[in-house]
């Protein structure tokens, strides 16, 4: 199985490239972006060494599924998916905060809690919960968008304040937020599951706001089996998962939390392939749909062959 670790395309009027953790993104004539999702793996900030073969296809495919589902909702930046590991979509400015929304006390809200906080974000909480229950109501619980190192917590009061987001655009955000997280919620629930918590990222071109990046996805979302998630919280078991957290699980084992001094555990073959496999059960169950590996041997003349076709059919 081949997995793409980095790609290094000279694209018909590119004008720009940006490697993220997971995404190479290249500019075309300032007015489009090809989004390449390759196949590397991040877990506590970390770009592990080893590439996971199909999961930027597995990535790039739930979310070009959930964006399209959620059009009628907010417009998004998508203009076509010419390749299963490939979206090009219009360049929009993005906002500096991502709008993660919750609708079960769970992860970095969960160890805020334990730790005696019920506050979040500037959102209270009430006494008495116990990790992964339900919350009154969904809530938000922003981050500022960190270009390098960790995302940090912060309130709607300090985004206000601080003018990272006008008053009218974060109103129209949560909103958007809200009702994309209703969405998102019914969707799993057509497919056994819980939507249990996600981030969505959002930008603008002129004056208006557009959902882009990836939504839904089990590297930006935790979702958990429905069946059995009463008797399990009645009994303090924990929730069966799906999402990247059997990653993250595997390195806490291995010794590794991404902090200082710490060593990445070796990825043997087994373990990549084994992760593999857990990426496509995900694609599976998040989607109802089967998984078509698409095994063509050279991904990347692919990648290429597939974009400079959909870039001739645009008129510079």
């Amino acid at each position: 199985m081949t997995a793409i670790k980095e790609t290094n395309f000279s694209f018909p009027k590119q004008t720009s490239f940006y490697k993220g953790k997971v995404r190479d993104v290249y500019t075309i004539d300032n007015r489009f972006m090809a989004m390449v999702v390759t196949d590397r793996i991040s877990a506590f900030d970390v770009v592990l060494p080893e590439a996971i073969p199909f999961k930027g296809q597995v990535l790039n495919q739930i979310a070009a599924k959930f964006l399209n589902a959620t059009k009628d909702i907010v417009p998004n930046w998508v203009i076509a998916v010419p390749d299963e590991m490939v979206t090009i979509g219009r360049i929009c400015e993005p906002f500096k905060v991502e709008m993660v929304v919750r609708g079960y006390l769970a992860g970095h809200a969960w160890r805020e809690y334990s730790a005696g906080k019920r506050s979040v974000c500037g959102v209270a909480l009430p006494e008495g919960l116990k990790e992964n229950d339900k919350l009154p109501g969904p809530i938000i619980t922003p981050t500022t968008k960190a270009s390098v190192g960790h995302d940090e917590d912060i309130s709607r009061e300090d985004i206000l304040a601080k003018g990272i987001v006008s008053l009218a655009d974060y109103s129209q955000l949560e909103n958007y937020t809200y009702a994309l997280y209703e969405r998102g919620t019914q969707m799993a629930a057509e497919r056994g599951l819980i939507l249990v918590d996600t981030k969505y990222e959002f930008g603008k071109v002129g004056e208006e706001i557009y959902l882009i990046d990836e939504i839904h996805t089990p590297d930006s979302s935790r979702y958990f089996y429905a069946e059995g998630y009463s008797e399990r919280q009645e009994q303090n078991e924990p929730q069966k998962q799906l999402s990247k957290e059997f990653v993250r699980k595997w390195l806490i084992e291995n010794g590794f939390q991404g902090k200082e001094g710490q060593s990445i555990p070796v990825m043997t073959p087994e373990i990549v392939n084994s992760i593999a496999d857990r990426y496509i059960e995900l694609y599976e169950q998040i989607t109802g749909d089967r998984f078509v590996k698409n095994e063509q041997a050279d991904v990347v003349a692919r990648i290429e062959k597939n974009v400079n076709g959909f870039l001739s059919t645009i008129k510079f």
